[in-house]
Order: structure tokens, then C-alpha cells, then sequence
């Protein structure tokens, strides 16, 4: 749920990029996200650069890069973790799996794959892709 609210944040702010900046509350309402779990996910978001702030009239959050720069991927990672389903073939969080031979495991091998299909697309779309999406019929 995390990855979706941000998202979800992401997508209205990306909408609302040339009006200004964009209070919490107002993205927690019309995403129908809670406000105490948004306040941590946006936080995170401008503790990595992606989002910043501003304080009082006229304040709330905004875009610090452009968001036709910022890749799902990076979200992912940011919020998630792993994009891998498992320890041993993620690329950024790799873990070695306990009682596993990695080269003789099919499963890795089908893992990998994934991995690599869902990377190609996730590296490949931005944040001002999905907004667009979202606003298409």
C-alpha cells in the first residue's frame, strides 16, 4: 500500500505541477490517503530529492526534479526496497538465499527474468508518464 499512495501522491502533485505547491491535506482528500501514513511517504520522498517544501501561505509540497526525470523504478526502490522477489537476483539488495545453490536453482533463473521484465518497464516510465495515464480516458 506504501508504493501505491506514493504513487498515487506523486501522480496528483505531477497534475498540479504548475499550480504551486500543493498542501498534504488537500492530497490526502482527493487521493483518499491518510494523512499521518502521506506525511511519512512525502518525507521520505524529500529526504531522496525528489519532493521539496514550503511553510506557511502558499506552502505545501512540490517537485524538486522535473517529473518526467523521476523513474518508477527509483520510487520503488525508495519506498520498497527490492524490486526483485527474491534476495538472491535483486541487483541493488542482493542476499544470499539460506540452503540454496544458486547456480543449479531454476527458480532464480525464472526470477531473473522477471526481474529484468519488470525493471525494463519500470526503468522506462516516469512519474509524469503515470499522471498522464491517469488523467487519459
Amino acid at each position: 500500500m506504501k508504493t501505491q499512495y506514493a504513487f498515487k501522491a506523486l501522480m496528483y502533485l505531477a497534475q498540479k505541477d504548475t499550480d504551486g505547491p500543493v498542501l498534504i491535506a488537500e492530497i490526502a482528500e482527493k487521493k483518499n490517503i491518510p494523512l499521518k501514513f502521506l506525511e511519512n511517504i512525502l518525507l521520505e520522498l524529500k529526504k531522496a530529492g525528489i519532493l521539496d517544501s514550503k511553510k506557511g501561505k502558499g506552502g505545501g509540497y512540490f517537485f524538486n526534479q522535473r517529473p518526467s526525470d523521476v523513474r518508477l523504478a527509483k520510487i520503488m526502490r525508495l519506498i520498497e526496497g527490492p524490486i526483485a522477489l527474491l534476495p538472491c537476483v535483486s541487483l541493488n539488495f542482493y542476499q544470499k538465499c539460506k540452503n540454496c545453490d544458486e547456480r543449479n536453482c531454476g527458480l532464480s533463473t525464472v526470477m531473473k527474468q522477471v526481474r529484468d521484465a519488470t525493471l525494463q518497464i519500470l526503468e522506462n516510465k516516469t512519474v509524469a508518464d503515470i499522471a498522464q495515464l491517469a488523467i487519459s480516458p
